[in-house]
């Protein structure tokens, strides 16, 4: 039952999450790339805030697959490299803290751009 659970959480807010960014696209003349900075920026104020983890642990892949969970990430990292590495941590946390997600996100465009062939606009 918990993971019954921990799947319909992530469901409900994961959803929720990506349905309030198709709105603000939808009824707004806001751009997909400003909801993106939007919603990377509130995950960082969460982070920043010590929310995002109290989040993370109660709905799990709901707060962390959207683009929010890479702004909390951000902020984590940066926080945690504050406390250990003082000042040079706010330019090393977030990089250090997301780069795996990063290096996957570049191979996986670099292998799609190999495979695909793209159509110019006519």
């Amino acid at each position: 039952m918990d993971m019954f659970l921990a799947f319909l959480y992530a469901f409900l807010v994961g959803g929720t999450i990506c349905a309030i960014g198709q709105l603000i696209i939808l009824k707004t003349k806001i751009t997909p790339t400003r909801v993106l900075v939007l919603f990377v920026s509130i995950g960082v104020l969460l982070g920043a805030a010590q929310a995002f983890a109290p989040m993370r642990e109660t709905v799990g892949a709901g707060i962390t697959v959207p683009i929010v969970g890479f702004g909390g990430l951000l902020a984590e990292g940066v926080i945690k490299a504050v406390r250990e590495d003082g000042f040079i941590g706010i330019f090393t946390g977030g990089i250090t803290a997301t780069a795996a997600g990063i290096a996957v996100a570049i191979t996986i465009a670099l292998l799609v751009a190999l495979v695909a062939r793209s159509k110019s606009k006519q």
